[in-house]
């Protein structure tokens, strides 16, 4: 009853997608008897964007919102009634899967694709006031718990082969073994990112689209179940590790997760892809450093002057943005007058040309250690520090090192 009467003076609406009407009068009766300003919408079949409902301001404007979606009759429409609810609702809703038995795969479905609860069609009606007040308390205590601490650093790659991959890895992995930073890298390509596979890390199991579309059930628990873990301690969300997994990620989903994510780690790092999307340009405008990376040739000294052309239209871009320009001292480079004059902007980080060093690394799922007293590693111990705002801690031996790509590889057919 307190918690009844603690979410009495909140509104709420319960959206059905072909739910039975035994179940819808149970859902209406569990919202009323919390003493909610109860609005609902049943709609008898599966929506999505060539199905279009119509739902009225009021629903879409509620403190709480619940859709409940049968799984039974139809999953592929099913899912895509779900992803359809979170666009419209722009991720302000709380998704429950409806079903008759709990089934793992229709499970698994269900919250891969946003899905905040399972909820079997004989439930119990105490039950189910329960779940309705988590989910309560979850929608307005979310921005209360999700203070913004972390620093988003950004790698954004001129064009492909330029190396921003490689940066983000090391610069991750030196503020964890250097500074003892908590750490996440992001992966956020569409489809067959490169990051788990420089760690030598199985990244199959979740990635950071998955993350994105469970947004409004997110805790640390969750979120501890979608990381991979490097043996450093570093965190990582993988990409897609298949070819057309991808779905486009809505804008304002992507800036609630980088905020909790910020209340969760001290650093996060992203290696984008060169997309310029409203979801990735969300994650640029959360960044606290956008790095612009090129190599010193026509092509990436070219592309990187449409980019910076392009951000700089955007006031809250433009002041984060840095250049740095990877494999600088290799043969035949364009000299650094003419890449600033081309870009029209100084040029805040040089690095060595390190190829052969870092395919090797590449290859081994090995990155180059602090330890290692290289050039390029020097850099990395440089740059991490000037971010933690100390002198770098004793790094950790050369031999810390993640399992070979190559290894789990044949793991994988040996099995």
């Amino acid at each position: 009853m307190n918690a009844a009467k603690s979410n009495s003076n909140l509104s709420a609406s319960i959206v059905t997608v072909s739910v039975g009407e035994e179940q819808i009068q149970g859902l209406v009766d569990a919202g009323q008897s919390i003493a909610w300003t109860l609005s609902t919408a049943d709609f008898e079949s599966y929506i999505s964007p060539t199905r279009r409902p119509n739902i009225s301001a009021q629903i879409k404007q509620s403190d709480i919102c619940i859709a409940v979606v049968d799984f039974d009759k139809n999953i592929e429409q099913a899912v895509e009634s779900v992803l359809y609810l979170q666009q419209l609702f722009a991720g302000k809703v709380s998704v429950v899967a409806l079903s008759k038995s709990k089934d793992p795969e229709v499970m698994l479905v269900a919250m891969r694709n946003g899905c905040s609860e399972f909820l079997a069609k004989s439930f119990d009606q105490d039950d189910l006031i329960q779940l309705f007040e988590r989910l309560a308390h979850q929608r307005v205590t979310l921005p209360a718990r999700h203070a913004t601490t972390g620093s988003v650093l950004s790698f954004f790659g001129a064009k492909g082969g330029v190396g921003s991959t490689t940066l983000a890895v090391h610069l991750a992995l030196y503020l964890v073994q250097c500074h003892q930073k908590r750490t996440l890298l992001i992966d956020n390509h569409p489809e067959l990112g490169h990051i788990c596979v420089y760690l030598g890390l199985d990244g199959t199991r979740f990635h950071f689209h998955e993350l994105v579309r469970n947004v409004t059930r997110l805790d640390s628990e969750l979120l501890r179940g979608f990381t991979a873990k490097h043996t450093s301690g570093l965190e990582v969300l993988s990409s897609p590790d298949i070819c057309g997994a991808t779905r486009s990620l809505d804008s304002e989903s992507v800036t609630k997760l980088m905020e909790f994510l910020r209340s969760e780690y001290d650093y996060i790092v992203v290696d984008c892809s060169t997309a310029l999307h409203e979801s990735d340009l969300a994650v640029l405008d959360c960044s606290d450093h956008v790095y612009l990376v090129a190599t010193p040739e026509i092509g990436a000294i070219r592309d990187l002057s449409r980019y910076v052309d392009n951000l700089t239209r955007i006031e809250a871009i433009t002041e984060k943005m840095q250049v740095i320009i990877n494999r600088f001292s290799s043969r035949y480079a364009v000299k650094v007058e003419q890449i600033e004059k081309a870009i029209r902007l100084p040029i805040a980080i040089r690095l060595p040309n390190s190829y052969t060093e870092l395919v090797r690394s590449v290859n081994l799922g090995e990155p180059i250690a602090p330890s290692r007293k290289s050039e390029f590693s020097l850099q990395f111990i440089k740059w991490a520090a000037s971010l933690a705002g100390t002198a770098p801690a004793p790094a950790l031996p050369a031999e810390v090192k993640a399992k070979s790509f190559f290894g789990f590889l044949s793991k994988q057919t040996s099995s």
